[in-house]
């Protein structure tokens, strides 16, 4: 996700693959990005490249599903924390995957 090609994730989606992130962008406003790999496609088009960078701060992993609590940061200025969870299916592939962002809780702070 973070280089001038995001879209070499949709090699590690699932045939079924479903998502929704939840995108907050301050003041009570978010957007809801959802459905399967044409809405990620979507998704990926619209996004910037190259420009944010994702930083884990935890990570657990129970049965199929992979938790992530982390920051965005435009170089090193905080500019979200976001949590997200996999569920991978049985090829190792994700089925299905929830992410939400917030740019007013800084976490590490």
């Amino acid at each position: 996700m973070d280089s001038d090609t995001p879209e070499d994730i949709l090699g590690m989606i699932a045939p079924d693959f479903r998502f929704s992130i939840v995108f907050g962008t301050g003041g009570g406003e978010a957007r809801d990005f959802a459905g399967g790999r044409e809405a990620m496609e979507g998704y990926l088009a619209q996004r910037e490249k190259s420009v944010l960078t994702h930083h884990v701060l935890s990570s657990a992993t129970v049965g199929a599903d992979e938790h992530v609590l982390g920051q965005a940061r435009r170089g090193e200025a905080f500019e979200s924390t976001f949590v997200a969870v996999a569920r991978i299916d049985a090829d190792g592939k994700v089925a299905a995957l929830m992410i939400g962002r917030s740019p007013l809780l800084d976490i590490a702070a």
